[in-house]
């Protein structure tokens, strides 16, 4: 039977914002949701893995897409997937999945005139696969009050102009989920890990505005069964972190506590003494906990150390 890794994460708490972008409009704002009955605002799933790819590219591995911060924009090594063709491939091919979509060569009445037979058309090509590491929204863990900061830039001529930015003090948290097994080079599910724990910054325009977006807390689930359920657990006691939501399935039999790793800010709180009660593996740090999640990886995969 295949083993899964899920995990949940919340970030350290912070000022998020969109910097400023060339010709926006006077209100530079955060993507919102409705979660709850109340508005949030959100990060997309697509940015974080972009982030993730980032990580590899800097950390000195090798991606189909890299980024260049000069020209900002992506070059390609391998735009035609030539080497996962041929049964090789990067490891942003494998994790993160791609499309390569190609109209046909010759248009459908041209080729229907040639005699491919009545009523057919000629067809284009795809080459594809499906993203493996499956990664959630991220969502404040606390409601959007509406804070706006003002501004003014002087142009030409003493020309100002006043614009805003939406910003907001919070924590954010998401989830991603991986089976190791499906990818090409299972050993690369430990880059994932990696990846996620040292995960910096993750949205913004050409002028970032740094948010942490490592794991302040986080919890690791290494198991058999195919649901992760412990997306979206974290929420606050007062001003400390929980997870009530995962304390609860534990305690119900649905998740199995040994399955569980919790390392972070959470461990020094209430929530963070239930689940050692209960028999998770807690630890102090968010880097022991991914560590002690890929020994049981390396075990299980039968991976070197």
């Amino acid at each position: 039977m295949s083993k899964h890794l899920f995990g949940l994460v919340v970030t350290p708490h912070g000022v998020a914002a969109n910097n400023r972008g060339e010709n926006e409009g006077n209100i530079t704002t955060l993507q919102k949701i409705l979660w709850q009955g109340e508005v949030h605002t959100t990060v997309s799933a697509e940015a974080i893995r972009w982030a993730i790819r980032y990580h590899w590219q800097r950390s000195g591995l090798e991606v189909n897409r890299q980024w260049d911060d000069q020209k900002a924009d992506h070059d390609w090594r391998d735009p035609k997937w030539a080497k996962w063709s041929a049964g090789q491939g990067y490891i942003d091919d494998d994790v993160l999945g791609f499309m390569l979509a190609e109209g046909a060569k010759s248009e459908g009445n041209e080729a229907e005139a040639q005699g491919t037979g009545r009523g057919k058309r000629a067809k284009g090509t795809c080459e594809k696969r499906r993203g493996m590491l499956e990664v959630t929204r991220a969502i404040s863990l606390t409601p959007f009050a509406g804070d706006i900061t003002f501004n003014a830039k002087s142009g030409e001529k003493g020309a100002t102009s006043l614009y805003g930015t939406e910003v907001h003090a919070t924590r954010y948290q998401y989830g991603f989920a991986l089976t190791p097994e499906d990818l090409r080079e299972k050993a690369r599910s430990l880059q994932v890990l990696n990846a996620v724990v040292a995960l910096g910054e993750v949205a913004g325009n050409q002028s970032r505005f740094l948010f942490d977006f490592s794991p302040d807390a986080i919890v690791l689930r290494w198991t058999d069964d195919f649901a992760p359920r412990l997306l979206y657990g974290f929420g606050l006691d007062g001003a400390k972190l929980a997870v009530p939501e995962v304390v609860r399935r534990v305690e119900a039999g649905d998740i199995d506590a040994k399955e569980l790793v919790v390392g972070g800010a959470l461990v020094a709180t209430p929530a963070g003494d239930s689940l050692k009660r209960l028999g998770a593996t807690v630890v102090p740090g968010v880097k022991a906990a991914a560590e002690e999640v890929a020994k049981r990886m390396r075990k299980d995969l039968g991976l070197k150390s």
